[in-house]
């Protein structure tokens, strides 16, 4: 008899190919399973909460997977960190019900992008650097019009095999910590490329490129070529996953 169980991880981005197997590229998910079959001695497969592309970093993600072992959490978590690389943590381990399914139950996701204003050799690959002001109150301003149910095809990567581009965004806002700027962004789903689309587009209304109108005009638009460039991904975290 198997059961089902929910794993809480996080993990440094840097030297993967993004969340999702592939073929002939090293993955996150990929180590996760080779080393659950090691521990368990079975064939492991698992559906992550979702997909973060190459060089993104994730501070809470969470996957499921059937086993047949009965795992108890102290131990099974101690072995798995212990052969699991240095750059992936195993946090926590829960039995969950046989339908529950890390994907589809999110209700909302969050993920965080930092900018920093100094050259600092430790956020080399973990921040953008971006020298020069930027008018942080313009990008709250501008940031407060993704609230909402809006179409967000202008900020998605192009030829996505999605069925629309329909997005519920809770929060989305800037904050200055020390020398870096952080902005926070909350939905119930996020399309490819969707956080560093608009993270690049609202640096340009902070450089003053484009005003809080013509935000709002890109927003409208459902064109990506009208939105700014997709920011650099080793500034990007998935901070946060949310069920019922």
């Amino acid at each position: 008899m198997t059961s089902r169980y929910l794993l809480h991880i996080a993990y440094n981005g840097k030297n993967y190919h993004g969340w999702q197997k592939q073929h002939n590229a090293r993955t996150v998910q990929q180590e996760v399973e080779e080393k659950l079959s090691l521990l368990l001695g079975e064939n492991i497969e698992t559906l992550g909460c979702g997909r973060t592309d190459t060089g993104v970093h994730a501070k809470s993600y969470y996957l499921h997977f059937d086993s047949r072992v009965e795992i108890e959490q102290h131990v099974f978590l101690f072995k798995l960190n212990q052969i699991l690389p240095y750059d992936i943590a195993a946090y926590g381990i829960s039995k969950v019900d046989a339908e529950f399914n890390a994907r589809f139950d999110a209700l909302w996701r969050t993920y965080e992008y930092c900018i920093t204003a100094v050259k600092d050799p430790f956020l080399h690959d973990y921040a953008w650097y971006q020298y020069g002001a930027l008018d942080m109150e313009t990008m709250n301003a501008c940031a407060q019009k993704l609230i909402g149910t809006h179409d967000f095809e202008c900020f998605s990567k192009v030829h996505t095999q999605v069925n629309n581009f329909v997005c519920e965004v809770t929060e989305a806002y800037w904050q200055r910590q020390n020398h870096t700027l952080v902005f926070t962004i909350t939905a119930n789903r996020f399309l490819r490329n969707m956080v560093r689309a608009i993270v690049g587009t609202l640096v340009d209304a902070g450089r003053g490129k484009i005003s809080q109108p013509e935000f709002e005009a890109i927003l409208n638009s459902k064109s990506r070529s009208e939105a700014g460039q997709s920011v650099p991904a080793h500034g990007l975290y998935l901070t946060r996953i949310q069920y019922k």
